[in-house]
């Protein structure tokens, strides 16, 4: 597959796009991931990349097109890629669109995870994430919650509440996605590749996820006069 995964804050994108990827193999990209990696590996990119992470400020967009295409790139997208979260304006999906197209290669779908304000104020207030930062597993203290002590069951190290996660926090970063995120839902329904998916249980989530490149598929293979 390759897909696009849009939704608010506490959508579960993340969730959804772990469990995708044992569908057929496909690669979750997350800007955060690239960033980190292009950073890690000493690029000239990611030292480009460092200066603006290491004074707080923002990461251009320009730079973070550049990246992006270059771990597009690499071999492990050769069987698709699930974007999480990316792109967040239609600057960056116009962008996007013009890598795409100079990569050859196309975008199958574009989910649009639909879930109410409610859960997704529940969801972020009582989700925990582990300091390791080449952990950081996700938690939830009400139906995944983190071993004994607020430790991590998988590296041992603590599980904390993230400063964007406090009541506050989710309101400003929801506030923020309808401004400027939102409204990629137009864009790719005019693209013609929106497919909007319930997300209140990730495994049901990622099922219908799956009739949608299904469907994708055999709509192909029909364009072909193959089946």
């Amino acid at each position: 597959m390759r897909i696009i995964l849009l939704g608010s804050p506490g959508a579960g994108k993340g969730t959804v796009a772990k469990l995708l990827t044992q569908y057929d193999g496909s690669i979750q990209i997350s800007t955060g991931d690239i960033l980190r990696s292009a950073v890690k590996k000493g690029t000239d990119l990611g030292k480009k990349a460092k200066k603006y992470m290491d004074s707080g400020d923002l990461v251009p967009d320009s730079l973070i097109m550049e990246i992006m295409e270059g771990r597009l790139q690499e071999p492990d997208c050769r069987n698709g890629f699930i974007l999480d979260g990316f792109p967040r304006t239609i600057q960056q999906a116009q962008e996007l669109k013009k890598i795409l197209a100079r990569l050859n290669t196309k975008l199958d779908f574009v989910v649009n995870l639909e879930v109410s304000i409610n859960i997704i104020l529940d969801r972020l207030a009582t989700r925990r994430t582990c300091v390791n930062s080449s952990c950081q597993e996700i938690y939830n203290v009400k139906n995944n919650p983190p071993a004994q002590g607020g430790k991590c069951k998988k590296c041992g190290h603590d599980v904390i509440q993230r400063e964007d996660e406090t009541a506050e926090a989710i309101s400003d970063r929801i506030k923020i996605y309808s401004q400027k995120t939102a409204p990629l839902i137009g864009f790719y329904e005019n693209e013609g590749f929106l497919e909007n998916v319930p997300s209140l249980i990730a495994p049901e989530t990622v099922a219908e996820i799956k009739k949608c490149a299904e469907k994708k598929i055999k709509k192909e293979l029909l364009s072909f006069n193959i089946i």
